[in-house]
């Protein structure tokens, strides 16, 4: 029995036909978006190497978003620094001590997985509150010893589908001593958070007392960065260098204080909050915001339509700001102030 010829039109339409019949998914528009996508690729006669990259992306993307799922409702917090920080040295112990403090306070950690700061992360945590995003190395980095064979832990080939991950799942970053990789991920963060192309989220450049390694970072960047007008004084406030534990754990814990999160409908943002705004803050925010405000005021509202899409975040109180997309450092101020209302 012969088989029937299958080509790229007849394999489109029974795709579409299959999405319209399953019903199992509001999200059947997507994946057959996707689905188009993949079937344009023979058409444009695509290289085989471009094609590798696609589909190795692809199925990096998808089994991390799985091992994720499960855990959407805890907040996480990614670990970063060098893997030349050996046991026994003091920015190990404090990484441990900081992890675990976290861990203390309800969080879960994500690190690299692999020795040094990212071992440290995941031995304060523990394994059951840790997630290892490892990436393959020429020289063969191996996952740490506690996160070795645990079902959270990932490994990429690619930096940028790991660096998305770490963006996507973390809701606050910190940045211990480090190399090369270290300050790339450190200022990827930076970088998005300034553009508007991440949630702001906490940014804390941890240090021990007196040794001033972001200290003296921070001083190039005022220096050289800042004063040649390459950035604003409002980028400044995207991130906080923070000495002691105490000040690191206190630094998350407040934004997320009265703050949730916030999204764009039709241009506007909406500020979900974990309990109603005063009026009172209203008009605070108003007085002090007028700058980064392009039309009407800042205002209490019911959930939007647009926003069913994500029903888990219905019930909270939340703001529509009519903000400029611009000035995010400006952003993360009013974030502070929500949290420091009464």
């Amino acid at each position: 029995m012969r088989r029937k010829k299958v080509t790229l039109e007849s394999l489109e339409r029974e795709i579409e036909e299959w999405l319209s019949l399953s019903r199992g998914s509001a999200n059947e528009d997507l994946i057959a978006e996707m689905m188009h996508e993949v079937l344009q690729l023979p058409r444009e006669d695509a290289d085989r190497g471009d094609l590798k990259i696609l589909a190795r992306a692809l199925t990096e993307l998808r089994h991390a978003f799985k091992i994720f799922a499960p855990y959407r409702s805890v907040r996480k917090v990614s670990i970063f620094g060098s893997t030349r920080v050996r046991e026994g040295d003091p920015y190990y112990a404090m990484a441990v001590e900081l992890a675990r403090r976290l861990a203390g306070e309800g969080f879960m950690v994500i690190t690299g997985a692999g020795e040094g700061i990212m071992q440290a992360g995941h031995e304060g945590a523990g394994r059951e509150r840790s997630f290892g995003v490892n990436i393959e190395l020429p020289f063969m980095q191996k996952p740490n010893r506690f996160i070795r064979d645990d079902r959270k832990l990932m490994t990429f080939h690619f930096f940028f589908t790991r660096k998305l991950i770490f963006v996507k799942e973390g809701d606050a970053f910190v940045f211990f001593p480090g190399g090369f990789g270290t300050y790339d991920e450190a200022l990827e963060a930076l970088t998005l958070a300034q553009t508007g192309k991440s949630q702001i989220v906490p940014i804390v450049l941890a240090d021990l007392p007196g040794r001033n390694y972001w200290r003296d970072w921070e001083s190039f960047v005022r220096k050289r960065m800042l004063k040649e007008g390459f950035i604003s004084e409002q980028d400044l406030c995207l991130f906080k260098i923070a000495e002691e534990i105490e000040a690191t754990v206190g630094e998350i814990k407040r934004f997320y204080r009265k703050y949730h999160s916030y999204r764009f409908v039709k241009g506007e943002m909406v500020i979900r909050l974990l309990e109603p705004p005063s009026a009172a803050l209203i008009d605070k925010l108003n007085q002090n915001f007028r700058d980064i405000l392009t039309d009407g005021e800042i205002r209490e509202t019911v959930p939007l339509a647009e926003e069913s899409d994500d029903p888990a975040a219905l019930s909270y109180p939340r703001l529509l700001v009519p903000f400029n997309r611009q000035d995010f450092g400006r952003l993360r101020q009013m974030i502070d102030m929500i949290n420091d209302q009464a």
